[in-house]
């Protein structure tokens, strides 16, 4: 590195590529600028990756795909993005699966399957050993069939949790509770028969047959393995934040996919993009809160600092004193959210300034359904503006979005309308566009 002791403005003169290792910019004589430039070796060679890497996502997309994951696993926020990357291009990330899972990221069947690498609480031995009793005796057919033949000194109990939590044996047995409450059984067992074996003793059942004392046939050992008794399944709520708890993403479902569609249109930004926004740009997300930390300002005002995430990335954001005394109650972690904000950046870091927050199961919209010719006609828009303007009063407590429908043919156009022209009352939104013999109805968000 060479140390810039003073700056001085010498005007334009050209610049010559004189290809010095070290020293770059300098002054040399008749007062010319030599410079050590992106020399063409260099950018040929970027130029050549930039080709092939190109060409393997285009011809194959779910290679190139599983390998970017792979290769970026220990980063959080790009795997979710290529996470997102994979869903635009149809390409399915399925959940860890205990019979047909690797190490790492892996195309399946036209899908990309979770490694056991990037599950929480699996470790390198785990992971070996888990591999090595599936290749030599087959797939696993039972929770009771897994702690059998693994050796449990390294699958131990924490590690078999997180894998019936992320889903991994989902394929086995769809209801996740039930193997949870297996599990404080099956595991003793499996242990002791284990000891049984060191010992060279052997189990019983094993040295009978597979015939119980009352000469009853057993189709198998595992039959006679004790189970807890029938549980219902958790809700998919649950399952889904313990699923994002263990792999640090949403990976079977996500809260915020069933409401993809009808979010995006008051959302058309996600995430990902409000770095290429500009600074101070109002605008309206619909997110999770992951998580919620509550601050004291200097005057002992409380505030709070949220993580929050789409369906394409997670993003800090700020919740200044006279916001959170307004929308303190909606902060719950885990809540679906719509909120209303400015970009802002800080430190290189883009970050969400929220100015309002509602839970998108209160969020209703006014849905407006216009013809062609009322669409076009310039007294039918001037009265339909007119009479929203009329009901956004004060533009603070305007919050429910209008949406127009225009019908032609077999074509359904929807129009997101100016956040001025949004209203207070939905109901007495409808009635006064329907006296104006507009055909309007209310809808909820979530059911859109």
């Amino acid at each position: 590195m060479v140390k810039i002791i003073t700056r001085k403005y010498i005007g334009q003169a050209n610049v010559y590529d004189i290809g010095v290792e070290q020293d770059h910019n300098f002054v040399i004589e008749n007062r010319l600028i030599a410079s050590n430039c992106f020399n063409k070796s260099h950018s040929t060679a970027y130029g050549y990756v930039t080709y092939q890497t190109a060409y393997l996502k285009a011809n194959y997309p779910l290679e190139y795909m599983a390998a970017l994951l792979t290769a970026n696993s220990g980063d959080t926020d790009k795997v979710q993005k290529y996470i997102s990357t994979c869903l635009s291009m149809n390409i399915q990330i399925e959940p860890p699966d205990i019979n047909r899972s690797g190490v790492d990221f892996t195309p399946v069947g036209g899908k990309i399957l979770f490694g056991f690498s990037a599950v929480r609480n699996v470790g390198q031995n785990a992971i070996a050993c888990i591999l090595e009793a599936r290749e030599q005796q087959g797939e696993f057919k039972s929770l009771s069939d897994f702690c059998d033949r693994v050796d449990l000194r390294a699958v131990n109990r924490r590690t078999l949790e997180s894998l019936i939590y992320c889903g991994a044996f989902d394929k086995i047995d769809l209801n996740r509770h039930q193997l949870i409450k297996d599990l404080e059984l099956v595991y003793d067992w499996a242990q002791s028969r284990a000891k049984d074996r060191a010992s060279g003793q052997g189990n019983l059942f094993d040295l009978l047959g597979g015939f119980a004392p009352t000469t009853k046939p057993v189709n198998n050992v595992f039959d006679s393995v004790p189970k807890a008794q029938p549980v219902p399944d958790f809700p998919p709520q649950k399952k889904l934040q313990m699923e994002k708890e263990i792999l640090g993403f949403y990976v079977s479902d996500h809260p915020l996919k069933s409401i993809k569609h009808s979010s995006s249109i008051l959302a058309p930004i996600n995430l990902s993009q409000l770095s290429d926004q500009k600074e101070d740009t109002l605008l309206c997300a619909v997110v999770m809160l992951n998580n919620v930390k509550k601050v004291m300002t200097k005057k002992g005002d409380p505030m709070a600092i949220l993580q929050i995430e789409d369906l394409t990335a997670q993003l800090e954001a700020v919740v200044f004193p006279k916001t959170y005394e307004r929308v303190s109650n909606s902060l719950e972690v885990d809540a679906r959210l719509i909120i209303w904000g400015k970009v802002d950046r800080r430190d290189e870091q883009v970050q969400l300034i929220v100015e309002d927050a509602e839970p998108v199961e209160t969020v209703q919209l006014v849905m407006v359904e216009l013809t062609p010719q009322q669409a076009i006609t310039i007294e039918e828009r001037h009265k339909l503006r007119n009479i929203l303007k009329e009901l956004s009063g004060d533009k603070e407590n305007a919050k429910v979005p209008v949406i127009g429908i225009v019908q032609t043919g077999n074509s359904r156009q929807l129009v997101r309308f100016g956040r001025q022209f949004w209203v207070q009352d939905s109901r007495s939104t409808v009635l006064a566009l329907q006296n104006a013999r507009f055909l309007a109805h209310v809808k909820q968000l979530t059911s859109s």
